[in-house]
């Protein structure tokens, strides 16, 4: 893929002064922990990330080296596992003649828009009626791109039939969900770049109740004790952290182990492993601009560790709408927000900073309202493939301990 310089330079230039100086920092702070051998984590939640390209993008990011682990939601795992982006109709649900009270609240069902090749391969794996399928696909409705699988037939329902499957040799392997499924998927998804190169990719607690039977799946493959170990251990492996579109970062930041802004002190008092945020360079891609202000008025005069100090709700010591996660990200020292589209600063951000490595990015993601973002999603529906399922089960039959060891290899 041509990178489109003209889109960049265009997405650049709407930006305004303050997001053009935050997205500045930012780049030279990833560059300069790339330049020590430091590392870049990114954090990221699911929806918006999946329809700008900002997945695929971190993808390409990791194979390379800019990006060196991932958590992200179950969500984003269910999608990745179906292709991240497809095509799909959407038609009255209650016209077709479906349950009414069955349907999602709009009425609204979705039917895969497949090749006869992947319709044979989904057949040899799972039962599909192609009579209600060819139906389906007839119906009255208009056809779009939208994340992958979700409710669509019989894309979700093959993502849904395969998490089993797959939690089954996770089990097996005593690997994360994430990882095992990672072995079959696109290299330009998320698992499967970190599958590919041994990196870390895993859903935070929080972020585990989406994805219907994957986010089942990927609770029950590791203890939420492990898991939440696991995301530590990756936040403190972390020189740089990157946070786009992501709800609840407090719980993701704080956690059992995190002594600067969370609940870590209990661990340690009890001889127990530990993690330090105050050392972190952590920059967040939001658009709500009250994490701005809270961060502005922490800067200015301490508002928000005041607060703590008093025993106060923020919201009313500072009058603006409080959301959790901005009183840790506030605090920590070396935290930058950016308040812009992830659509337009994550492709800005990346090709700054690929360029100050003189690193050649193959892949590149553009705000979706724009023509290059429209031509990326298309690409993206073409080129990224659901996961294939024979190759988890090769990797697994290479991976399985053998029965003196107690564990796969994990990353």
């Amino acid at each position: 893929m041509v990178i489109d310089r003209k889109a960049i330079g265009d997405m650049y230039n709407s930006l305004p002064p303050k997001a053009k100086a935050r997205l500045k920092q930012a780049t030279e702070v990833v560059v300069k922990a790339k330049e020590k051998g430091g590392k870049v984590v990114a954090v990221v939640g699911s929806g918006p990330n999946l329809h700008e390209g900002v997945t695929t993008l971190i993808a390409e990011l990791i194979h390379k080296g800019i990006i060196d682990g991932v958590s992200t939601s179950s969500a984003v795992i269910n999608h990745e596992m179906a292709g991240t982006l497809e095509r799909v109709k959407r038609f009255d649900g209650g016209a077709f003649g479906f349950e009414r009270e069955k349907l999602p609240s709009d009425g609204f069902f979705e039917v895969s828009i497949l090749s006869k090749a992947r319709l044979e391969e989904f057949r040899r794996e799972i039962p599909i009626d192609m009579a209600l399928y060819q139906r389906m696909r007839q119906a009255k409705g208009d056809i779009i791109i939208k994340v992958a699988g979700n409710i669509a037939y019989p894309t979700g329902l093959r993502t849904e039939r395969l998490a089993r499957d797959v939690l089954a040799l996770a089990k097996r392997c005593g690997l994360p969900f994430e990882q095992m499924v990672g072995y079959g998927a696109d290299r330009l998804t998320m698992i499967g770049a970190g599958a590919e190169l041994k990196i870390p990719v895993l859903v935070t607690v929080p972020q585990l109740v989406g994805g219907g039977e994957v986010g089942l799946a990927i609770g029950d493959s590791l203890s939420i004790s492990e898991r939440c170990r696991r995301i530590a251990a990756l936040l403190d492996s972390g020189d740089v952290i990157i946070e786009s579109a992501l709800a609840l970062s407090q719980e993701v930041h704080d956690g059992p182990f995190e002594l600067f802004t969370g609940h870590g002190v209990w661990a340690d008092w009890g001889g127990g492993w530990t993690y330090y945020l105050a050392d972190k360079k952590i920059v967040r891609i939001d658009l709500d601009p009250n994490l701005e202000k809270a961060w502005a008025q922490e800067r200015r005069s301490k508002m928000v560790t005041d607060a703590v100090h008093r025993g106060l709700p923020k919201t009313k010591l500072m009058r603006i709408p409080f959301r959790m996660e901005m009183s840790g990200f506030a605090r920590i020292p070396g935290s930058l927000p950016i308040v812009g589209d992830i659509g337009e600063i994550w492709p800005l951000l990346a090709t700054m900073v690929a360029d100050a490595l003189d690193v050649q990015l193959d892949f590149m993601s553009y705000k979706q309202s724009m023509p290059a973002g429209e031509r990326v999603r298309e690409w993206i529906v073409k080129q990224v493939q659901p996961v294939n399922r024979e190759r988890i089960f090769a990797a697994a039959r290479g991976l399985a301990p053998h029965p003196l060891h107690s564990t796969g290899r994990s990353f």
